[in-house]
């Protein structure tokens, strides 16, 4: 509900370059906090309980409600319909379906069991892209989006980044704690560059992006975090963090920095201000799709332990590269160059 609403409020608040580095902004501050997260998280497992990463996000929650209530505009829209509940229902099942077969297919073994989930899900889903497609524009994803090539192009992108980078999220903690002896808040403050790099770096390329358009950032960017998965191949338990970690997670940083906030700007500019919400809601919608997918899929390598853990760990980083650069493929094959049009 957060994501793609606020994304919505500032397409309708900004325009132009402002509306660019305002999502820039947008970006960076969601980046800022997650270097605190794994951290925090790491310090909460080390001095305490698992648990209490719940119960921190009470306050939290507790002060983006005082801050909801006093800043967003009460303004509505009374022409608007009601809200999609047989979508919402359909697709969150088929979701929920398939992230459940995956994630026992990948982790233990593919049972008939898991392949009739599986099949469920697919079914779920069929069901939602049918009863979108009677709803017409009223629908929670108006199937007339994917009329446009670039909307496609980025969401795919959307896609494949971000469970590449999902599963990197989950896996080097783990491998740093397994094979290298990092306490947890160690191994949580190993991946402070990346965050913090795209805090800095992002409100700047969000102005750019608005200015010069955001295709080739949207092309160069994962080619950069290909790069750095590259880099993370070289992660061992004998690698020195300084030497092995922390290169890989500064370029993975640099090219995310350059795709984060010009990708949340072409997504909104791709189509028009009365589908800001549901653009920005699919688009939030494919990023953590992409990481559910991604962190079911990363069940063997998890599984393994010892040097079979850090053999998995290289083909998985290396698997990392080449969803990257399927990624940028997909910006540079389906996203409309600058004065083209996006739709067919």
């Amino acid at each position: 509900m957060l994501m793609p609403n606020s994304l919505a409020i500032l397409g309708q608040s900004f325009s132009g370059e402002a509306k660019g580095r305002a999502i820039g902004i947008w970006a960076a501050t969601g980046a800022a906090a997650g270097a605190i997260g794994p951290v925090l998280g790491g310090w909460l497992i080390d001095a305490g309980s698992w648990r209490l990463a719940f119960l921190i996000n009470v306050p939290l929650s507790a002060a983006a409600i005082i801050l909801a209530s006093r800043y967003v505009d009460r303004n509505v829209d009374d022409a608007a319909g009601s809200l999609d509940w047989l979508g919402g229902a359909l697709v969150t099942a088929a979701l929920a379906l398939a992230t459940w077969a995956l994630t026992e297919g990948s982790g233990r073994a593919w049972s008939p069991s898991a392949f009739v989930v599986l099949g469920t899900g697919l079914i779920f889903l069929l069901l939602f892209l049918s009863a979108e497609r009677r709803l017409g524009d009223r629908a929670m994803t108006p199937l007339s989006l994917f009329g446009s090539p670039s909307f496609v192009g980025l969401t795919l992108l959307t896609l494949l980044l971000y469970g590449a980078l999902g599963g990197l999220f989950v896996l080097v903690p783990y491998v740093l704690i397994q094979a290298g002896g990092y306490a947890a808040t160690q191994a949580g403050a190993a991946l402070l560059p990346l965050p913090l790099v795209i805090a800095v770096a992002s409100p700047a390329a969000g102005a750019l992006a608005a200015k010069v358009g955001p295709r080739w950032l949207l092309i160069t960017g994962p080619v950069i975090v290909a790069a750095g998965f590259l880099l993370a191949v070289r992660i061992g338990s004998d690698t020195s963090y300084w030497l092995g970690v922390f290169p890989a997670m500064v370029v993975i940083a640099l090219g995310m920095a350059g795709a984060v906030a010009p990708l949340t700007t072409a997504v909104l500019m791709s189509v028009d201000s009365h589908h800001t919400g549901a653009a920005s809601g699919l688009n939030s919608a494919a990023a953590r799709t992409g990481g559910l997918v991604a962190t079911a899929l990363i069940g063997p390598v998890i599984a393994s332990s010892g040097p079979a853990l850090l053999s998995a760990f290289g083909v998985a980083a290396a698997m990392g590269a080449v969803i990257c650069s399927v990624a940028a493929a997909s910006a540079f094959t389906l996203i409309a160059p600058p004065g083209k049009p996006n739709h067919r």
